[in-house]
Protein backbone atom coordinates (compact mmCIF):
# COMPACT_ATOMS: atom_id res chain seq x y z
CA UNK A 1 0.00 0.00 0.00
CA UNK A 2 1.69 3.42 -1.03
CA UNK A 3 1.57 6.19 1.37
CA UNK A 4 -0.28 8.38 -1.11
CA UNK A 5 -3.56 9.27 -0.08
CA UNK A 6 -6.26 9.74 -2.41
CA UNK A 7 -7.79 13.07 -3.23
CA UNK A 8 -11.27 14.45 -4.74
CA UNK A 9 -11.39 17.67 -6.58
CA UNK A 10 -14.27 19.51 -5.78
CA UNK A 11 -16.02 22.87 -6.90
CA UNK A 12 -18.86 24.48 -4.73
CA UNK A 13 -22.10 26.06 -6.27
CA UNK A 14 -23.06 28.87 -4.16
CA UNK A 15 -26.67 29.92 -4.64
CA UNK A 16 -26.24 32.75 -7.67
CA UNK A 17 -24.07 30.37 -9.84
CA UNK A 18 -20.75 31.44 -8.56
CA UNK A 19 -18.36 28.65 -7.74
CA UNK A 20 -15.69 28.49 -4.78
CA UNK A 21 -12.49 26.19 -6.08
CA UNK A 22 -11.77 23.67 -7.59
CA UNK A 23 -9.26 22.28 -4.33
CA UNK A 24 -8.26 19.25 -3.53
CA UNK A 25 -9.37 17.59 -0.47
CA UNK A 26 -7.95 14.43 0.89
CA UNK A 27 -10.74 11.13 1.32
CA UNK A 28 -10.74 11.50 5.17
CA UNK A 29 -12.13 14.92 4.75
CA UNK A 30 -15.43 15.23 6.67
CA UNK A 31 -17.83 17.24 5.58
CA UNK A 32 -18.09 19.94 8.40
CA UNK A 33 -14.61 20.34 7.07
CA UNK A 34 -15.94 21.31 3.91
CA UNK A 35 -18.04 23.54 5.04
CA UNK A 36 -15.79 25.01 7.59
CA UNK A 37 -13.99 25.41 4.53
CA UNK A 38 -16.63 27.06 2.60
CA UNK A 39 -17.08 30.10 5.38
CA UNK A 40 -13.77 31.10 5.48
CA UNK A 41 -13.89 31.31 1.70
CA UNK A 42 -17.26 32.63 1.03
CA UNK A 43 -17.23 36.29 -1.26
CA UNK A 44 -17.21 38.84 1.34
CA UNK A 45 -19.24 41.16 -0.87
CA UNK A 46 -22.18 38.68 -0.91
CA UNK A 47 -25.05 39.35 0.80
CA UNK A 48 -26.61 36.64 2.97
CA UNK A 49 -23.65 34.51 3.68
CA UNK A 50 -23.26 31.68 6.31
CA UNK A 51 -21.93 32.49 9.45
CA UNK A 52 -21.60 28.96 11.07
CA UNK A 53 -21.58 25.27 9.45
CA UNK A 54 -25.02 24.72 10.56
CA UNK A 55 -26.17 27.52 8.26
CA UNK A 56 -24.79 25.65 5.17
CA UNK A 57 -25.92 22.50 3.42
CA UNK A 58 -23.74 20.16 0.70
CA UNK A 59 -25.92 18.69 -1.97
CA UNK A 60 -24.32 16.18 -4.12
CA UNK A 61 -25.66 13.58 -6.39
CA UNK A 62 -28.97 14.77 -5.60
CA UNK A 63 -28.24 14.05 -1.52
CA UNK A 64 -27.89 16.08 1.49
CA UNK A 65 -24.19 15.18 3.06
CA UNK A 66 -24.13 14.73 6.38
CA UNK A 67 -21.13 16.84 8.68
CA UNK A 68 -20.02 13.62 10.61
CA UNK A 69 -19.21 11.60 6.71
CA UNK A 70 -15.99 11.81 5.35
CA UNK A 71 -15.82 12.05 1.61
CA UNK A 72 -14.80 8.61 0.82
CA UNK A 73 -17.95 7.39 3.19
CA UNK A 74 -20.46 9.66 0.62
CA UNK A 75 -18.75 7.77 -2.52
CA UNK A 76 -21.68 6.32 -4.05
CA UNK A 77 -22.07 4.44 -7.30
CA UNK A 78 -24.08 7.53 -8.85
CA UNK A 79 -21.30 9.81 -7.83
CA UNK A 80 -17.75 7.96 -7.56
CA UNK A 81 -15.71 11.58 -7.15
CA UNK A 82 -14.03 10.97 -10.42
CA UNK A 83 -12.33 13.40 -11.85
CA UNK A 84 -14.15 16.91 -10.80
CA UNK A 85 -16.88 16.93 -8.60
CA UNK A 86 -19.37 20.08 -7.94
CA UNK A 87 -21.19 20.34 -4.73
CA UNK A 88 -24.44 22.69 -4.36
CA UNK A 89 -24.52 24.54 -1.02
CA UNK A 90 -27.18 25.79 0.18
CA UNK A 91 -27.54 28.88 2.87
CA UNK A 92 -30.02 28.65 5.47
CA UNK A 93 -31.73 31.58 5.71
CA UNK A 94 -30.82 32.97 9.43
CA UNK A 95 -32.89 32.62 12.21
CA UNK A 96 -34.16 34.95 14.94
CA UNK A 97 -33.34 34.67 18.26
CA UNK A 98 -35.90 33.02 20.46
CA UNK A 99 -36.52 36.21 22.59
CA UNK A 100 -37.42 38.75 19.80
CA UNK A 101 -39.93 35.95 18.62
CA UNK A 102 -41.62 35.83 21.68
CA UNK A 103 -41.57 39.29 21.83
CA UNK A 104 -43.47 39.34 18.38
CA UNK A 105 -45.54 36.45 19.34
CA UNK A 106 -46.82 38.29 22.65
CA UNK A 107 -47.72 41.63 20.50
CA UNK A 108 -49.35 39.98 17.99
CA UNK A 109 -52.00 38.38 20.34
CA UNK A 110 -52.25 41.86 21.82
CA UNK A 111 -52.51 43.33 18.60
CA UNK A 112 -55.74 41.50 17.89
CA UNK A 113 -58.16 41.71 20.79
CA UNK A 114 -61.36 41.86 20.69
CA UNK A 115 -63.24 45.49 20.59
CA UNK A 116 -66.91 43.98 21.41
CA UNK A 117 -68.64 44.92 24.07
CA UNK A 118 -71.81 42.41 24.72
CA UNK A 119 -74.91 44.44 26.85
Amino acid sequence: MSGMQEQFEIKFRLPDGTDIGPKQYPAASTVATLKETIVAQWPKDKEKGPRTVNDIKLINAGKILENNRTLSECKSPICDFSGMTTMHVVVRAPTQDKQSADKRAAKKTKDFRCGCAIM
